[in-house]
């Protein structure tokens, strides 16, 4: 029994659309796999980027926790150049031309503080 052309030619259409009909439906099979796990890796993303955001946040208490303290540090650094200065200026140099004489004062007064210690200390 031979087959016609058109018979033929039907027969290898309907392979062909066998073949496809089957590749198309493990694709689409595929494609859903592929979703769900898609899904599943979202939610995963999601919860992970909850936790970065509370991290964030702390971070960014810390940061501004800081930044008071480079402040109140820079305030106080100026506090002690002004004292610095002020001692320089006010208290430091008009009393130079004493030291001459303070010095040695302060020598012989210490010295005479060792020495009674010595005594103390030798009975």
């Amino acid at each position: 029994m031979l087959l016609t052309f058109n018979q033929t030619l039907f027969l290898i259409l309907t392979v062909a659309a066998v073949v496809i009909a089957v590749f198309l439906i493990l694709f689409l099979i595929q494609l859903r796999r592929t979703v769900r796990e898609a899904e599943k890796s979202f939610q995963q993303l999601q919860v992970t980027l909850d936790k970065l955001k509370k991290i964030e946040d702390k971070l960014d208490l810390r940061l501004d926790e800081t930044g008071k303290v480079i402040e109140s540090a820079k305030k106080t650094v100026s506090g002690l150049s002004e004292l610095s200065l002020f001692l320089t200026t006010r208290v430091i140099r008009p009393a130079s031309r004493y030291w001459p004489v303070l010095f040695p004062l302060v020598r012989f007064g210490w010295q005479m503080i060792k020495k009674r210690k010595e005594k103390k200390n030798g009975r």
